[in-house]
């Protein structure tokens, strides 16, 4: 039986640290603001930032949403995120994703000011990442809330081989940097690696995001592995499940999230802690 990784719970703990963070600024004065800017009627994009928006209410933090229609022209999101990058309530900005096509995702990433860059996808946060260069910047939320479970399971990542599937710059990227600078052995691979099983059963610690229900099952993980799953898919039947086949797959990890309650969790409680971040670097340098 693995232990199962309880990103719920964990991201309630992270939470309250991050609540009373909050205050402690509020109480000089400064109140940590988050604005998320969401194109088009996407419905999971939907639920996703009105959970980051009750959250970060709850939490006492200034939360903005700007809405905008999926028709909407390049231009006008371009000047939207300007304005935030010039608003002092403002400490983090966040584009959810994803984006209608006719949008250049990359040239909105590069829009948002670096030391507002709460995703951490801008290319001077992600170059100092890969550099691991001292100093604040934030980093992706999903990646940053996986090496913290990681971390709390106490997971000895030092010379530890580990395989990523998946390749976004969202998740495997930033995560391939994260866990190479922990001295982590790293291997990122993608649905059409050739013979990936072969791969994935070699990984003392297997990350899975890959948007495939159940791609993983039992004959692709070794014994004994640490398995995150990050997929959130939807079963024919409605019920939601990860890239990971959890049933198949539990008997022979030593430790495996679950999905919902997993990694899903820690990318929001992730979130928050990061605008927190942002609110005092801003401030304190």
């Amino acid at each position: 039986m693995a232990t199962i990784i309880d990103g719920k719970q964990l991201a309630k703990e992270l939470n309250k640290q991050t609540q009373k963070r909050a205050q402690e600024l509020i109480a000089k004065g400064v109140k940590p603001g988050i604005a998320v800017v969401l194109v088009g009627d996407d419905p999971a994009s939907q639920i996703y930032t009105r959970n980051k928006h009750r959250l970060a209410e709850r939490m006492g933090l200034k939360s903005d949403l700007y809405r905008f229609p999926t028709d909407v022209k390049q231009a006008t999101v371009l000047a939207a995120i300007k304005k935030l990058n010039n608003d002092d309530d403002i400490d983090a900005i966040i584009v959810q994703e994803p984006l209608p096509n006719h949008l250049d995702a990359v040239a909105i990433t590069n829009t948002i000011r670096p030391d507002k860059d709460v995703d951490g996808l801008h290319p001077q946060n992600l170059g100092k990442l890969f550099a691991d260069q001292p100093g604040n910047y934030p980093v992706a939320c999903t990646p940053r809330g996986i090496m913290t479970a990681l971390r709390h399971y106490n997971v000895d990542l030092t010379g530890a081989n580990v395989v990523i599937v998946g390749r976004s710059i969202l998740v495997g990227k930033p995560l391939l940097a994260l866990l190479n600078n922990a001295n982590a052995t790293v291997t990122m691979a993608g649905r059409h690696t050739k013979d990936l099983h072969r791969l994935t059963r070699q990984a003392d610690v297997l990350i899975v995001a890959t948007g495939i229900a159940h791609f993983i099952g039992q004959d692709a993980v070794k014994d004994g592995a640490v398995v995150i799953d990050v997929g959130m898919d939807r079963l024919p039947s409605g019920k939601l499940t990860g890239d990971v086949d959890f049933d198949a797959v539990e008997p022979v990890a030593s430790k495996i999230t679950p999905v919902p309650g997993g990694v899903g969790p820690m990318t929001i409680a992730s979130l928050m802690a990061q605008t927190v971040d942002l609110a005092e670097w801003r401030r304190n340098g």
